[in-house]
């Protein structure tokens, strides 16, 4: 049986990472998507494991050739979830958590009508904005 896709989106500091941390240590029949992008890698992070790490002009061809779920632009890189990934996933019966923005959380609905939509709000605008300068965001 096809499994589902799950996106958790949420503004920056509503805790989208903590609640899906919990979720997967107490649901290992889920796994987290692996996005793309164009960011050099960070210390300790691995290919595949924590991102795909595409050249720009990876990330281009993969526009041209329509094979993003969706992606986005943010400080100067690209971030994207490829089509192919997600559909390998779901066939080989893994229910599938995607945590990404708003904004591609409503393109995902529309190229995949049947993805489950969650949106992680802030317990209090004050709650939000301390958390938010704490990171000095």
């Amino acid at each position: 049986m096809k499994k589902k896709l799950y996106v958790i989106s949420g503004s920056s500091g509503v805790g989208k990472g903590t609640v899906i941390k919990g979720f997967l240590e107490q649901n290992p029949e889920f796994i987290l998507s692996v996005s793309c992008t164009t960011r050099n890698p960070r210390e300790g992070e691995i290919n595949g494991k924590h991102y795909f790490f595409l050249t720009k002009d990876e990330f281009q061809k993969c526009i041209d050739n329509d094979k993003f779920l969706e992606y986005a632009e943010f400080a100067g890189n690209f971030y994207g979830t490829k089509k192919k990934y997600i559909e390998e996933c779901l066939n080989d019966g893994k229910n599938i958590i995607l945590e990404i923005d708003t904004k591609g959380a409503l393109q995902v609905k529309k190229r995949m009508p049947e993805a489950i939509l969650i949106f992680i709000c802030p317990p209090s605008f004050e709650e939000l904005e301390k958390r938010l300068r704490g990171r000095h965001t």
